[in-house]
Protein backbone atom coordinates (compact mmCIF):
# COMPACT_ATOMS: atom_id res chain seq x y z
CA UNK A 1 0.00 0.00 0.00
CA UNK A 2 1.80 3.13 -1.24
CA UNK A 3 -1.06 5.49 -0.36
CA UNK A 4 -2.61 5.24 3.10
CA UNK A 5 -6.33 6.15 2.99
CA UNK A 6 -7.58 8.75 5.49
CA UNK A 7 -10.54 11.12 5.70
CA UNK A 8 -9.17 14.64 6.11
CA UNK A 9 -11.20 17.26 7.97
CA UNK A 10 -11.60 20.21 5.57
CA UNK A 11 -14.34 22.22 7.30
CA UNK A 12 -13.24 25.86 7.26
CA UNK A 13 -9.81 24.93 5.81
CA UNK A 14 -8.23 26.41 2.67
CA UNK A 15 -7.87 24.34 -0.48
CA UNK A 16 -6.09 25.99 -3.40
CA UNK A 17 -6.30 24.99 -7.05
CA UNK A 18 -4.33 26.35 -9.99
CA UNK A 19 -5.99 25.94 -13.38
CA UNK A 20 -9.17 26.79 -15.18
CA UNK A 21 -9.81 24.05 -17.75
CA UNK A 22 -11.36 20.59 -17.83
CA UNK A 23 -8.96 19.11 -15.24
CA UNK A 24 -9.78 21.93 -12.84
CA UNK A 25 -13.53 21.47 -13.38
CA UNK A 26 -13.33 17.75 -12.58
CA UNK A 27 -11.54 18.39 -9.28
CA UNK A 28 -13.74 21.33 -8.29
CA UNK A 29 -16.97 19.39 -8.74
CA UNK A 30 -15.72 17.03 -6.06
CA UNK A 31 -14.06 19.62 -3.79
CA UNK A 32 -17.19 21.77 -3.63
CA UNK A 33 -18.99 18.93 -1.84
CA UNK A 34 -16.75 19.68 1.15
CA UNK A 35 -17.02 22.63 3.56
CA UNK A 36 -13.56 23.92 2.64
CA UNK A 37 -12.73 27.46 1.57
CA UNK A 38 -11.67 27.00 -2.06
CA UNK A 39 -9.40 29.45 -3.91
CA UNK A 40 -8.85 29.11 -7.66
CA UNK A 41 -6.07 30.82 -9.62
CA UNK A 42 -6.72 30.91 -13.38
CA UNK A 43 -6.05 33.69 -15.95
CA UNK A 44 -8.73 32.24 -18.24
CA UNK A 45 -11.24 30.27 -16.13
CA UNK A 46 -13.99 28.15 -17.67
CA UNK A 47 -17.48 29.69 -17.55
CA UNK A 48 -18.56 27.18 -14.90
CA UNK A 49 -15.78 28.35 -12.56
CA UNK A 50 -16.82 31.96 -13.06
CA UNK A 51 -20.43 31.05 -12.27
CA UNK A 52 -19.42 29.18 -9.12
CA UNK A 53 -17.42 32.20 -7.98
CA UNK A 54 -20.43 34.48 -8.54
CA UNK A 55 -22.55 32.07 -6.45
CA UNK A 56 -20.02 32.34 -3.62
CA UNK A 57 -19.02 28.70 -3.78
CA UNK A 58 -15.34 29.53 -4.33
CA UNK A 59 -12.97 32.50 -4.59
CA UNK A 60 -11.60 33.15 -8.10
CA UNK A 61 -8.35 35.00 -8.84
CA UNK A 62 -7.97 35.74 -12.57
CA UNK A 63 -4.19 35.47 -12.63
CA UNK A 64 -1.43 32.86 -12.31
CA UNK A 65 -0.51 31.55 -8.88
CA UNK A 66 2.22 33.54 -7.09
CA UNK A 67 4.36 33.16 -3.99
CA UNK A 68 2.25 33.52 -0.84
CA UNK A 69 -0.99 32.31 -2.46
CA UNK A 70 -0.87 28.86 -0.84
CA UNK A 71 0.01 29.92 2.70
CA UNK A 72 -2.15 28.17 5.35
CA UNK A 73 -3.72 25.84 2.75
CA UNK A 74 -4.23 22.17 3.61
CA UNK A 75 -4.30 20.89 0.04
CA UNK A 76 -3.13 22.14 -3.32
CA UNK A 77 -4.13 20.93 -6.77
CA UNK A 78 -2.00 21.70 -9.83
CA UNK A 79 -4.51 21.41 -12.68
CA UNK A 80 -2.96 23.72 -15.28
CA UNK A 81 -2.70 20.94 -17.88
CA UNK A 82 0.82 22.17 -18.65
CA UNK A 83 3.85 20.32 -17.26
CA UNK A 84 5.99 23.42 -16.83
CA UNK A 85 3.27 25.46 -15.11
CA UNK A 86 2.23 22.46 -12.94
CA UNK A 87 5.83 22.06 -11.78
CA UNK A 88 6.10 25.80 -11.00
CA UNK A 89 2.88 26.01 -8.98
CA UNK A 90 3.54 22.71 -7.20
CA UNK A 91 6.94 23.97 -6.08
CA UNK A 92 5.32 27.07 -4.57
CA UNK A 93 2.72 24.96 -2.77
CA UNK A 94 5.31 22.58 -1.31
CA UNK A 95 7.41 25.50 -0.08
CA UNK A 96 4.33 26.98 1.62
CA UNK A 97 3.44 23.77 3.45
CA UNK A 98 0.53 22.27 1.51
CA UNK A 99 0.05 18.67 0.42
CA UNK A 100 0.30 18.66 -3.38
CA UNK A 101 -1.62 16.78 -6.05
CA UNK A 102 -0.58 17.24 -9.67
CA UNK A 103 -3.32 16.05 -12.00
CA UNK A 104 -2.21 13.02 -14.05
CA UNK A 105 1.21 13.00 -12.38
CA UNK A 106 1.19 10.28 -9.72
CA UNK A 107 4.95 10.24 -9.23
CA UNK A 108 5.21 13.89 -8.12
CA UNK A 109 1.97 13.96 -6.10
CA UNK A 110 1.92 13.68 -2.31
CA UNK A 111 -1.67 12.38 -2.36
CA UNK A 112 -4.30 11.17 -4.79
CA UNK A 113 -8.04 11.83 -4.86
CA UNK A 114 -10.08 8.60 -4.91
CA UNK A 115 -13.30 7.87 -6.71
CA UNK A 116 -16.07 8.63 -4.22
CA UNK A 117 -19.55 7.26 -3.58
CA UNK A 118 -21.41 10.03 -1.78
CA UNK A 119 -24.27 9.20 0.57
CA UNK A 120 -23.49 12.07 2.91
CA UNK A 121 -22.53 11.51 5.71
CA UNK A 122 -21.63 8.05 4.39
CA UNK A 123 -18.67 8.37 2.06
CA UNK A 124 -16.94 5.48 0.30
CA UNK A 125 -13.53 6.19 -1.21
CA UNK A 126 -12.13 3.88 -3.90
CA UNK A 127 -8.46 3.99 -4.79
CA UNK A 128 -6.26 1.95 -7.13
CA UNK A 129 -2.91 3.69 -6.38
CA UNK A 130 -3.49 5.62 -9.60
CA UNK A 131 -2.94 2.43 -11.60
CA UNK A 132 -6.49 1.75 -12.82
CA UNK A 133 -8.85 4.75 -12.68
CA UNK A 134 -11.22 3.00 -15.10
CA UNK A 135 -11.53 0.13 -12.60
CA UNK A 136 -12.15 2.59 -9.74
CA UNK A 137 -14.97 4.19 -11.73
CA UNK A 138 -16.49 0.78 -12.48
CA UNK A 139 -16.47 -0.12 -8.77
CA UNK A 140 -18.00 3.26 -7.97
CA UNK A 141 -20.81 2.69 -10.49
CA UNK A 142 -21.51 -0.75 -9.03
CA UNK A 143 -21.71 0.63 -5.48
CA UNK A 144 -23.92 3.53 -6.59
CA UNK A 145 -26.45 0.98 -7.85
CA UNK A 146 -26.31 -1.14 -4.70
CA UNK A 147 -26.57 1.57 -2.03
CA UNK A 148 -30.04 3.07 -1.55
CA UNK A 149 -30.43 6.83 -1.77
CA UNK A 150 -32.00 6.77 1.72
CA UNK A 151 -28.74 5.54 3.27
CA UNK A 152 -27.52 9.10 3.78
CA UNK A 153 -30.75 10.04 5.57
CA UNK A 154 -30.45 7.07 7.92
CA UNK A 155 -26.82 7.87 8.68
CA UNK A 156 -27.49 11.59 9.27
CA UNK A 157 -30.33 10.88 11.70
CA UNK A 158 -28.28 8.16 13.37
CA UNK A 159 -25.31 10.51 13.75
CA UNK A 160 -27.48 12.96 15.68
CA UNK A 161 -28.68 10.15 17.95
CA UNK A 162 -25.27 8.79 18.92
CA UNK A 163 -25.07 10.60 22.28
CA UNK A 164 -28.50 9.29 23.28
CA UNK A 165 -27.44 5.75 22.33
CA UNK A 166 -24.48 6.05 24.70
CA UNK A 167 -26.96 4.98 27.40
CA UNK A 168 -26.23 1.45 26.17
CA UNK A 169 -23.10 -0.30 27.50
CA UNK A 170 -20.01 0.11 25.31
CA UNK A 171 -19.20 -2.68 22.87
CA UNK A 172 -21.56 -5.36 21.63
CA UNK A 173 -24.83 -3.89 23.08
CA UNK A 174 -24.23 -0.69 21.09
CA UNK A 175 -23.21 -2.58 17.95
CA UNK A 176 -26.35 -4.73 18.17
CA UNK A 177 -28.47 -1.60 18.53
CA UNK A 178 -26.96 0.14 15.50
CA UNK A 179 -27.08 -3.04 13.41
CA UNK A 180 -30.79 -3.33 14.26
CA UNK A 181 -31.31 0.32 13.29
CA UNK A 182 -29.47 0.34 9.96
CA UNK A 183 -30.65 -3.04 8.71
CA UNK A 184 -34.11 -3.38 10.22
CA UNK A 185 -35.96 -0.58 12.02
CA UNK A 186 -34.47 2.34 10.08
CA UNK A 187 -35.13 1.11 6.52
CA UNK A 188 -38.68 0.14 7.48
CA UNK A 189 -39.39 3.63 8.89
CA UNK A 190 -37.60 5.82 6.34
CA UNK A 191 -40.41 5.62 3.77
CA UNK A 192 -42.66 7.46 6.26
CA UNK A 193 -40.25 10.37 6.65
CA UNK A 194 -37.59 11.62 9.06
CA UNK A 195 -40.01 11.98 11.98
CA UNK A 196 -40.90 8.30 11.71
CA UNK A 197 -37.21 7.35 11.68
CA UNK A 198 -36.50 9.39 14.82
CA UNK A 199 -39.47 7.78 16.56
CA UNK A 200 -38.28 4.33 15.53
CA UNK A 201 -34.85 5.10 17.03
CA UNK A 202 -36.30 5.96 20.43
CA UNK A 203 -38.53 2.87 20.41
CA UNK A 204 -35.60 0.71 19.40
CA UNK A 205 -33.38 2.17 22.14
CA UNK A 206 -36.01 1.45 24.80
CA UNK A 207 -36.21 -2.13 23.54
CA UNK A 208 -32.42 -2.63 23.65
CA UNK A 209 -32.08 -1.03 27.09
CA UNK A 210 -34.51 -3.58 28.47
CA UNK A 211 -32.75 -6.58 26.93
CA UNK A 212 -30.54 -8.91 28.92
CA UNK A 213 -26.92 -9.04 27.79
CA UNK A 214 -26.36 -11.53 25.01
CA UNK A 215 -24.48 -14.58 26.39
CA UNK A 216 -21.09 -15.52 25.02
CA UNK A 217 -21.20 -17.88 22.07
CA UNK A 218 -18.69 -19.75 19.91
CA UNK A 219 -18.91 -20.29 16.15
CA UNK A 220 -16.62 -23.06 14.89
CA UNK A 221 -15.98 -21.73 11.39
CA UNK A 222 -14.38 -23.50 8.45
CA UNK A 223 -12.07 -20.94 6.84
CA UNK A 224 -11.66 -22.89 3.61
CA UNK A 225 -8.36 -23.64 1.84
CA UNK A 226 -7.15 -20.02 1.71
CA UNK A 227 -8.81 -18.27 -1.21
CA UNK A 228 -11.11 -15.66 0.41
CA UNK A 229 -13.60 -16.12 -2.45
CA UNK A 230 -14.15 -19.69 -1.25
CA UNK A 231 -15.26 -18.51 2.18
CA UNK A 232 -18.99 -19.07 2.71
CA UNK A 233 -21.39 -16.18 3.24
CA UNK A 234 -22.21 -17.57 6.68
CA UNK A 235 -18.50 -17.56 7.58
CA UNK A 236 -18.17 -13.96 6.38
CA UNK A 237 -21.09 -12.97 8.57
CA UNK A 238 -19.59 -14.70 11.61
CA UNK A 239 -16.28 -12.86 11.12
CA UNK A 240 -18.10 -9.56 10.79
CA UNK A 241 -19.86 -10.08 14.14
CA UNK A 242 -16.98 -11.60 16.12
CA UNK A 243 -15.52 -9.93 19.20
CA UNK A 244 -12.69 -12.49 19.32
CA UNK A 245 -11.18 -14.57 16.50
CA UNK A 246 -9.04 -17.54 17.53
CA UNK A 247 -7.41 -18.75 14.32
CA UNK A 248 -5.14 -21.53 13.02
CA UNK A 249 -1.72 -21.13 11.40
CA UNK A 250 -2.96 -21.94 7.91
CA UNK A 251 -5.64 -19.22 7.77
CA UNK A 252 -4.62 -16.82 5.00
CA UNK A 253 -3.99 -13.14 5.72
CA UNK A 254 -6.68 -12.21 3.16
CA UNK A 255 -9.29 -14.02 5.23
CA UNK A 256 -8.08 -12.50 8.51
CA UNK A 257 -8.52 -9.08 6.89
CA UNK A 258 -12.28 -9.76 6.75
CA UNK A 259 -12.64 -9.70 10.52
CA UNK A 260 -13.77 -6.52 12.27
CA UNK A 261 -10.88 -4.15 12.93
CA UNK A 262 -11.87 -4.00 16.60
CA UNK A 263 -11.90 -7.79 17.04
CA UNK A 264 -9.24 -9.40 19.24
CA UNK A 265 -7.16 -11.67 16.98
CA UNK A 266 -5.46 -14.66 18.67
CA UNK A 267 -3.06 -16.89 16.74
CA UNK A 268 -3.10 -20.47 18.07
CA UNK A 269 -1.19 -22.05 15.20
CA UNK A 270 -0.16 -25.68 15.25
CA UNK A 271 2.59 -27.17 13.11
CA UNK A 272 3.29 -30.87 12.74
CA UNK A 273 6.58 -31.73 14.44
CA UNK A 274 7.07 -28.00 15.12
CA UNK A 275 6.04 -25.16 17.46
CA UNK A 276 2.40 -25.43 18.52
CA UNK A 277 -0.16 -24.00 20.87
CA UNK A 278 -1.36 -26.79 23.14
CA UNK A 279 -4.92 -27.98 22.78
CA UNK A 280 -5.55 -27.30 26.47
CA UNK A 281 -4.51 -23.66 25.96
CA UNK A 282 -6.89 -23.32 23.01
CA UNK A 283 -9.73 -24.84 25.02
CA UNK A 284 -9.03 -22.45 27.90
CA UNK A 285 -9.05 -19.43 25.55
CA UNK A 286 -12.41 -20.44 24.10
CA UNK A 287 -13.97 -20.83 27.53
CA UNK A 288 -12.40 -17.65 28.95
CA UNK A 289 -13.61 -15.32 26.19
CA UNK A 290 -17.07 -16.87 25.82
CA UNK A 291 -17.65 -16.72 29.58
CA UNK A 292 -16.75 -13.03 29.39
CA UNK A 293 -19.71 -12.52 27.02
CA UNK A 294 -17.75 -12.41 23.75
CA UNK A 295 -19.00 -13.69 20.43
CA UNK A 296 -16.06 -15.92 19.50
CA UNK A 297 -15.10 -17.30 16.11
CA UNK A 298 -12.86 -20.36 16.25
CA UNK A 299 -11.49 -20.14 12.72
CA UNK A 300 -10.12 -23.42 11.38
CA UNK A 301 -8.45 -24.07 8.04
CA UNK A 302 -10.55 -25.97 5.50
CA UNK A 303 -13.61 -27.53 7.10
CA UNK A 304 -13.82 -27.49 10.89
CA UNK A 305 -15.06 -31.08 11.01
CA UNK A 306 -12.08 -32.66 9.19
CA UNK A 307 -8.86 -33.22 11.19
CA UNK A 308 -9.55 -30.11 13.24
CA UNK A 309 -9.85 -31.52 16.78
CA UNK A 310 -13.35 -30.10 16.79
CA UNK A 311 -14.78 -32.65 19.22
CA UNK A 312 -12.17 -31.84 21.87
CA UNK A 313 -13.04 -28.14 21.72
CA UNK A 314 -16.80 -28.77 21.74
CA UNK A 315 -16.42 -31.02 24.78
CA UNK A 316 -14.48 -28.27 26.56
CA UNK A 317 -17.13 -25.59 25.96
CA UNK A 318 -20.00 -28.01 26.65
CA UNK A 319 -18.50 -28.67 30.06
CA UNK A 320 -19.04 -24.98 30.86
CA UNK A 321 -22.53 -24.70 29.35
CA UNK A 322 -21.42 -22.37 26.53
CA UNK A 323 -23.49 -22.16 23.35
CA UNK A 324 -21.91 -22.98 19.99
CA UNK A 325 -22.63 -23.78 16.37
CA UNK A 326 -20.63 -25.04 13.38
CA UNK A 327 -20.18 -23.21 10.07
CA UNK A 328 -18.98 -25.70 7.41
CA UNK A 329 -16.11 -24.77 5.12
CA UNK A 330 -14.55 -26.05 1.90
CA UNK A 331 -11.93 -28.65 2.82
CA UNK A 332 -8.55 -28.50 1.10
CA UNK A 333 -9.21 -31.85 -0.64
CA UNK A 334 -12.08 -30.26 -2.57
CA UNK A 335 -9.97 -27.28 -3.62
CA UNK A 336 -6.97 -29.43 -4.48
CA UNK A 337 -8.88 -31.96 -6.59
CA UNK A 338 -10.45 -29.08 -8.51
CA UNK A 339 -6.94 -27.76 -9.21
CA UNK A 340 -5.96 -30.98 -10.98
CA UNK A 341 -9.23 -31.23 -12.91
CA UNK A 342 -10.36 -34.47 -11.30
CA UNK A 343 -13.19 -35.72 -9.11
CA UNK A 344 -12.74 -37.57 -5.85
CA UNK A 345 -14.99 -40.43 -7.00
CA UNK A 346 -15.58 -41.85 -10.45
CA UNK A 347 -17.89 -44.57 -11.71
CA UNK A 348 -15.92 -47.75 -12.62
CA UNK A 349 -12.85 -46.42 -10.81
CA UNK A 350 -13.70 -45.82 -7.15
CA UNK A 351 -17.03 -45.59 -5.36
CA UNK A 352 -15.43 -44.23 -2.22
CA UNK A 353 -12.56 -42.01 -1.18
CA UNK A 354 -10.57 -42.07 2.05
CA UNK A 355 -9.62 -38.94 3.96
CA UNK A 356 -6.47 -39.78 5.89
CA UNK A 357 -3.97 -37.91 8.02
CA UNK A 358 -0.25 -38.47 7.57
CA UNK A 359 0.47 -38.17 11.26
CA UNK A 360 -1.40 -38.02 14.53
CA UNK A 361 -0.56 -37.17 18.14
CA UNK A 362 1.69 -40.23 18.42
CA UNK A 363 3.61 -39.66 15.17
CA UNK A 364 3.05 -41.21 11.74
CA UNK A 365 -0.54 -42.46 11.51
CA UNK A 366 -1.31 -46.09 10.72
CA UNK A 367 -4.25 -47.02 8.51
CA UNK A 368 -5.71 -50.01 6.66
CA UNK A 369 -2.86 -50.05 4.15
CA UNK A 370 -3.87 -53.43 2.70
CA UNK A 371 -7.25 -52.09 1.63
CA UNK A 372 -5.74 -48.88 0.25
CA UNK A 373 -3.10 -50.82 -1.74
CA UNK A 374 -5.79 -52.45 -3.92
CA UNK A 375 -6.02 -51.18 -7.55
CA UNK A 376 -8.37 -48.24 -8.13
CA UNK A 377 -8.34 -46.94 -4.56
CA UNK A 378 -8.17 -43.16 -3.98
CA UNK A 379 -7.14 -41.31 -0.82
CA UNK A 380 -6.78 -37.66 0.13
CA UNK A 381 -3.93 -37.50 2.65
CA UNK A 382 -3.70 -34.46 4.90
CA UNK A 383 -0.41 -33.50 6.56
CA UNK A 384 1.39 -36.11 4.49
CA UNK A 385 4.60 -34.37 3.36
CA UNK A 386 6.81 -35.40 6.27
CA UNK A 387 5.33 -38.90 6.34
CA UNK A 388 5.72 -39.53 2.59
CA UNK A 389 8.41 -42.20 2.94
CA UNK A 390 6.43 -43.93 5.70
CA UNK A 391 3.27 -43.95 3.54
CA UNK A 392 5.21 -45.24 0.53
CA UNK A 393 6.74 -48.07 2.57
CA UNK A 394 3.45 -49.19 4.09
CA UNK A 395 1.66 -49.26 0.71
CA UNK A 396 4.40 -51.06 -1.17
CA UNK A 397 4.71 -53.56 1.69
CA UNK A 398 1.02 -54.39 1.19
CA UNK A 399 1.34 -54.87 -2.55
CA UNK A 400 0.55 -51.48 -4.03
CA UNK A 401 1.70 -50.91 -7.61
CA UNK A 402 4.79 -48.67 -7.58
CA UNK A 403 3.46 -46.90 -10.71
CA UNK A 404 0.31 -45.74 -8.88
CA UNK A 405 -0.09 -42.00 -9.55
CA UNK A 406 0.44 -39.62 -6.65
CA UNK A 407 -0.22 -35.88 -6.84
CA UNK A 408 0.60 -33.23 -4.25
CA UNK A 409 -1.10 -29.84 -4.30
CA UNK A 410 0.69 -27.16 -2.31
CA UNK A 411 -1.24 -24.07 -1.14
CA UNK A 412 -4.42 -25.25 -2.83
CA UNK A 413 -6.58 -22.39 -4.18
CA UNK A 414 -3.99 -19.70 -3.36
CA UNK A 415 -2.02 -17.56 -5.82
CA UNK A 416 1.19 -19.50 -5.02
CA UNK A 417 -0.42 -22.91 -5.61
CA UNK A 418 1.92 -25.58 -7.00
CA UNK A 419 1.21 -29.12 -8.17
CA UNK A 420 3.67 -32.02 -8.06
CA UNK A 421 2.83 -35.00 -10.25
CA UNK A 422 4.71 -38.19 -9.40
CA UNK A 423 4.26 -41.91 -8.64
CA UNK A 424 4.31 -43.97 -5.49
CA UNK A 425 7.78 -45.24 -6.44
CA UNK A 426 9.28 -41.73 -6.80
CA UNK A 427 7.23 -39.94 -4.15
CA UNK A 428 9.90 -39.23 -1.47
CA UNK A 429 12.59 -38.34 -4.04
CA UNK A 430 10.44 -35.99 -6.13
CA UNK A 431 8.98 -34.41 -3.01
CA UNK A 432 12.47 -33.62 -1.69
CA UNK A 433 13.51 -32.17 -5.07
CA UNK A 434 10.39 -30.02 -5.36
CA UNK A 435 11.06 -28.36 -1.98
CA UNK A 436 7.41 -27.74 -1.19
CA UNK A 437 7.38 -25.39 1.78
CA UNK A 438 3.65 -24.70 2.15
CA UNK A 439 0.79 -26.93 3.32
CA UNK A 440 0.19 -29.71 0.82
CA UNK A 441 -2.61 -32.19 0.17
CA UNK A 442 -1.51 -35.59 -1.19
CA UNK A 443 -3.73 -37.55 -3.57
CA UNK A 444 -2.97 -41.24 -3.77
CA UNK A 445 -4.42 -42.80 -6.93
CA UNK A 446 -5.05 -39.55 -8.84
CA UNK A 447 -3.02 -37.76 -11.51
CA UNK A 448 -3.88 -34.35 -13.00
CA UNK A 449 -6.26 -34.52 -15.93
CA UNK A 450 -4.48 -33.99 -19.26
CA UNK A 451 -5.84 -30.44 -19.69
CA UNK A 452 -4.75 -29.49 -16.18
CA UNK A 453 -1.17 -30.53 -17.00
CA UNK A 454 -0.88 -27.44 -19.19
CA UNK A 455 -0.91 -25.25 -16.08
CA UNK A 456 2.57 -23.76 -15.53
CA UNK A 457 2.65 -24.54 -11.79
CA UNK A 458 2.61 -28.31 -12.31
CA UNK A 459 5.93 -30.01 -11.53
CA UNK A 460 6.27 -33.39 -13.24
CA UNK A 461 8.38 -36.33 -12.18
CA UNK A 462 10.60 -35.87 -15.25
CA UNK A 463 12.19 -32.85 -13.53
CA UNK A 464 14.45 -35.25 -11.62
Amino acid sequence: MDHFPIFLSTKGQRIVLSGGGDAALAKLRLLMKSQAKISVYAPEPAPEITAWAEEGRLTLHRRPLRLGDVLCAKLFYAADEDETEDARTAAIARAEGALVNIVDNLQDSAFITPAIVDRDPVTIAIGTEGAAPVLARAIKADLEERLPATLGTLARIGKGFRKVADALPFGRPRRDFWRDYYFNAGPHAVAEGETAVEGALHTLLDDHLSRAARPGHIAFVGGGPGDPELLTLKARRALDEADVVIYDRLISSEILELARREALMIDVGKEGFGPSTSQDTINDLLVEHAQGGAQVVRLKSGDATIFGRLDEEIDAVDAHGIGWHIVPGITSASAAVAAIGQSLTKRTRNASVRFLTGHDMKGFADHDWAALARPGEVAAIYMGKKSARFIQGRLIMHGADRATPVTLVENASRPDQRILETTLDRLPTDLADANLTGPALTFYGLAPRAAARLAPEILKEEMA
